[in-house]
């Protein structure tokens, strides 16, 4: 086969983006090491941005989003990878200036690659996805300072997203009692079901930002927010305890103190999930094959065709997405 069907974000006549399928020749992908067939991808927030045409995301249009995709090698020029071997492919520079996985098939560095972890199908890796990864390197970071069951209730800030939902269902798998915060009110009981003991929102947390402490109450936080939100959740932070943050969709900057680090030791943790070294990343995916798998999956996610994709974009641009987007592809 010579060409693919692939979602295409172009500039239209009236200068507004917009995201059609096309079929794309094979030669036209960008050099590389593998040839993959993907399966599946995944709906994310990067890929919305990309997708309407931000340049902080991708520079030169027409362009296939799709930061994440699990599939088959078809071509390899590499001893490392064989054909018909299963890959996912997360971060680096897929679907940012690269041509991404919302499409029939990439073409990659071998550098890109994983091999998919067996306990894993290709299908549960996107129901997974970068957000399910960068949950999981989040626990794992606050798992590394100490942070256990016992530290006291972990809280998860935008906890009906992508991050927020893997990490409310990881948290609970493992053993933590976790509060999850959302601006949905009526996603409380989803998140309950995914094992939330408490539901707080959105609002709550946006109190007290002009006050450079509050109430000590968590014994660790997954910020997937940023802003002011994870602003004020440093400031609640028990003596000693941890935020991993890991999101910006409430803004970039942050606007505090130094008192909660130097009076209650707390600590800020950054995460990244695009350019972290391949090991970590295939080490975290080990674990999510295997001793952190969820048998909840199925509960978080909504499987999409291609041609429903920009429906979805538009949604998770909204604030109306919850849970996770899997696209079956071929």
């Amino acid at each position: 086969m010579s060409t693919f069907n692939a979602l295409v974000a172009r500039e239209g006549a009236d200068g507004k983006f917009e995201q059609v399928v096309i079929q794309r020749d094979i030669s036209d992908l960008p050099a590389g090491d593998l040839l993959i067939r993907v399966k599946y991808s995944s709906v994310n927030f990067k890929d919305a941005l990309s997708a309407s045409g931000s340049k902080a995301v991708t520079r030169h249009f027409p362009h296939t989003p799709g930061i994440d995709a699990a599939g088959v090698v078809e071509r390899s020029t590499v001893s490392g990878f064989k054909e018909g071997e299963e890959v996912i492919v997360t971060g680096y520079d897929l679907g940012m200036n690269t041509s991404g996985g919302l499409a029939e098939y990439i073409r990659i560095p071998a550098a890109w690659a994983i091999k998919c972890p067996q306990g894993l199908t290709l299908r549960e890796s996107m129901v997974l996805g970068t957000a399910g990864l960068t949950a999981a390197l989040c626990i794992d970071k606050l798992q590394s300072v100490g942070v256990r069951p016992e530290s006291g209730p972990i809280l998860v800030t935008g906890a009906t997203g992508g991050v927020g939902t893997v990490a409310v269902s990881l948290l609970t798998k493992l053993g933590y009692s976790v509060t999850a915060s959302t601006g949905k009110a009526w996603q409380s009981d989803f998140l309950k079901a995914l094992g939330a003991t408490e539901v707080v929102l959105r609002s709550d947390l946006q109190q007290g930002t002009e006050r450079p402490l509050l109430k000590e109450q968590w014994g660790a936080a997954v910020d997937t927010v940023g802003g002011a939100i994870l602003c004020n959740v440093i400031k609640s932070l028990r003596y000693g305890a941890s935020v991993a943050a890991c999101g910006l969709t409430a803004g970039v900057d942050m606007d505090g103190t130094v008192l909660p680090f130097i009076l209650r030791g707390v600590n800020l943790l950054g995460i990244d999930s695009v350019e972290l070294p391949l090991a970590v990343k295939t080490a975290v995916w080990n674990k999510l094959a295997n001793e952190w798998k969820l048998d909840t999956l199925d509960s978080l996610v909504t499987e999409v065709s291609l041609e429903q994709v920009p429906e979805a974009l538009a949604k998770l641009l909204e604030g109306q997405m919850v849970g996770r987007v899997v696209v079956a592809l071929s």
